[in-house]
């Protein structure tokens, strides 16, 4: 087992590359729904227990299928009215189980990436042979399904091996979503050697931490969002800074929680300033702009310190 993974170097948050979004925009703000099928009755896995209740699981199972019926649809409107396109973290298994799901998001051109192939399957006791070819059929899923080259990555469930990022950008990815360090992009070490990024996915703000873990009421949820946006805008004003919205439709979409949604999302998008974007375009904007100042800016400082 290793004791560091290596993925990145020490890069304190000051006197970096200014970055500059698109239109002069302090933050690149983007919504990451993710978008996921659970299986009522999934693989054991000796490592985590998908259901913590006795099988049959019906109220986890139907909950989140009311996210896919339901959920799904209020979500997409709402981002509609803000003129948003998501990324979607996406559970490849719904290309199977809801087509109807993918084709509403493709007419919007929004962004698909892997999240797995259930959210009931994890990574934790595969070898890396079989992670890999997890990663690789996900991807491909997408390919077939929405004719899109998959970008992006969030561990099913949140459950990585000591390899998960340097296989997915092996596959062709350019981005991860499954490090929790920044409120930047930062340049990723893989070891392929390609350049890679880590574009800035909120655990903070993802509303099932919000309200299933941390027990918050939706009017609370939507101060943080403000919040949170707040410091990131000004401290855009000196360096573009990211905001990423995590959400998933069996949570923020319920009737009583969408409305604190609607008002953030507003507050958010009413400042001119702002980028709404996709983790695509964020990844690939940096990688274009400023992977390699980064980099050697992060070069220049461990050289100086050591």
């Amino acid at each position: 087992m290793k004791q560091d993974l290596n993925l990145y170097k020490e890069w304190p948050y000051i006197n970096r590359p200014k970055i500059e979004w698109p239109n002069k925009a302090r933050v690149a703000f983007w919504v990451a729904p993710n978008i996921e099928f659970y299986e009522i009755n999934p693989p054991p896995n000796p490592f985590r227990t998908p259901w913590p209740q006795p099988y049959p699981p019906v109220a986890g199972y139907s909950i989140r299928d009311y996210g896919n019926r339901v959920g799904h649809i209020r979500q997409m409107k709402l981002l509609d009215k803000y003129g948003l396109r998501g990324s979607i973290s996406l559970s490849t298994a719904l290309c199977h189980h809801h087509p109807e799901i993918i084709e509403l998001c493709r007419e919007r051109e929004w962004e698909f990436f892997s999240h797995g192939i259930y959210n009931t399957r994890y990574t934790y006791g595969l070898s890396e042979e079989q992670e890999r070819s997890m990663i690789r059929e996900s991807m491909d899923i997408i390919k077939e399904f929405t004719g899109q080259t998959c970008a992006g990555y969030l561990a099913p469930a949140l459950s990585h091996s000591e390899k998960t990022i340097d296989i997915f950008a092996e596959e062709g990815g350019i981005y991860t979503c499954d490090l929790f360090h920044d409120d930047q992009p930062t340049p990723i070490t893989v070891s392929s050697g390609k350049k890679f990024v880590s574009i800035p996915y909120s655990l903070e703000m993802n509303d099932t931490i919000v309200f299933a873990v941390q027990k918050v009421e939706p009017r609370r949820y939507t101060q943080m969002l403000k919040d949170n946006f707040d410091q990131l805008y000004k401290e855009g004003a000196e360096s573009g800074t990211v905001m990423c919205i995590p959400t998933h439709n069996y949570q923020i979409s319920c009737p009583h929680r969408i409305k604190a949604f609607e008002e953030a999302l507003e507050y958010i998008t009413g400042h001119s300033d702002v980028w709404l974007t996709t983790g695509r375009e964020i990844a690939q904007y940096y990688l274009d702009h400023y992977y390699d100042c980064c980099s050697e800016d992060i070069d220049k400082r461990i050289e100086n310190h050591d």
